[in-house]
């Protein structure tokens, strides 16, 4: 703790706080905001109830309303604080509300209604998170399938993604044929075509292989990406030629070369462009959403589509369940957030 707390006290000078050392710190504890306060809300309001949620004005800690039991009513009445005519304040359970009327009842005198308007009455609340919002889903959302959907495809996608586009990177970066620079500016130009350009023409080409309700028909579209060719062929660039000619004069065939010397020597990259795949295939939504229609193959995106209908969205539900989303995807960065900086920096994809 001592460290930390040296740490953050440092100043440009090393004695007293100047301007510069001020707007650093108000700029880092904005940025701080800007990142974090989205996340901070989505996970506060994930304990939140339906109820809490659609409060106004909007709260950034989860609240309950206090209720009271009564004898003679067979449901908790909620409570309020509620101003008489005389001036004083009381605390009464409101039994229902007619229009801009409540009718209230004393605690300690039920039997006596009093009808106040809904201005003179204000919520009693308690810090409270609701944890059934997470229990609730779990026990009738079929996560585990959905989760295990979603694991299959991440990591099988991710795999072939490595695979499929540091040999392409190999060739494009290693070998001199005719037209490789054209090759390369064209798959260059496909990032500038959206994917509802191309989403009918690879949907028809999946239905035709039959892969529609396949998790196969998830994975395999997007198993080569432009982006991957290109920040891999950048970073195998910066390689020696000199050891490839010497693995070649000790007659190691080009697959050796590639699997013993090109991908350990890529290992930066490669990791910046899994941390990258992960991303994008944990997250995708769309695609799976137009190839997968029968439940038991929903990955957890389009599953979470579940919790909203035509008329009525469960947002406590859906907001708990996308903090849970975000669990592996967390843990994921940060075990391999040290390979970005060196991985982006070497393969100068700025």
């Amino acid at each position: 703790m001592r460290p930390l707390l040296a740490f953050l006290a440092r100043t440009r000078d090393g004695r007293r706080v100047g301007w510069v050392d001020a707007f650093s710190y108000l700029y880092l504890a904005l940025g701080v905001f800007l990142m974090f306060g989205p996340v901070a809300w989505l996970v506060l309001s994930s304990f939140k109830s339906q109820a809490d949620l659609v409060r106004f004005p909007p709260s950034l800690l989860p609240h309950a309303q206090e209720t009271v039991t009564l004898a003679g009513f067979d449901q908790k009445l909620p409570l309020f604080r509620v101003t008489l005519p005389d001036g004083s304040e009381k605390t009464m359970a409101q039994l229902r509300r007619i229009g801009l009327r409540a009718e209230m009842v004393d605690p300690e005198n039920p039997k006596d209604i009093v009808r106040v308007d809904i201005d003179q009455r204000r919520e009693i609340s308690r810090l409270h998170f609701e944890i059934d919002n997470y229990l609730t889903p779990l026990e009738r959302f079929n996560f585990l399938t959905y989760f295990k959907n979603s694991v299959v495809v991440t990591v099988v996608a991710t795999l072939l993604t490595l695979l499929v586009n540091s040999m392409a990177a190999f060739a494009l970066s290693k070998y001199r044929f005719r037209g490789a620079k054209t090759f390369f500016v064209v798959m260059i130009g496909t990032l500038m075509i959206p994917i509802t350009v191309v989403l009918v023409p690879v949907y028809l080409v999946v239905a035709k292989l039959g892969l529609i309700n396949n998790l196969w028909g998830v994975i395999l579209p997007g198993a080569a990406t432009p982006t991957g060719v290109f920040l891999l062929r950048q970073y195998m660039l910066t390689i020696p030629d000199e050891l490839i000619e010497a693995a070649r004069m000790d007659a190691a065939s080009e697959w050796r070369i590639y699997w013993r010397i090109m991908l350990p020597l890529s290992a930066p990259a490669l990791a910046v462009l899994a941390i990258f795949s992960v991303v994008w295939r944990w997250n995708d939504f769309l695609w799976p959403l137009v190839v997968l229609s029968r439940s038991e193959v929903f990955t957890l995106q389009v599953g979470l589509n579940a919790f909203q209908g035509e008329l009525n969205t469960q947002w406590h539900y859906l907001l708990a369940m996308t903090v849970v989303t975000l669990l592996p995807i967390t843990a994921v960065f940060a075990f391999l957030q040290r390979y970005i900086t060196t991985g982006i920096a070497a393969t100068g994809m700025k």
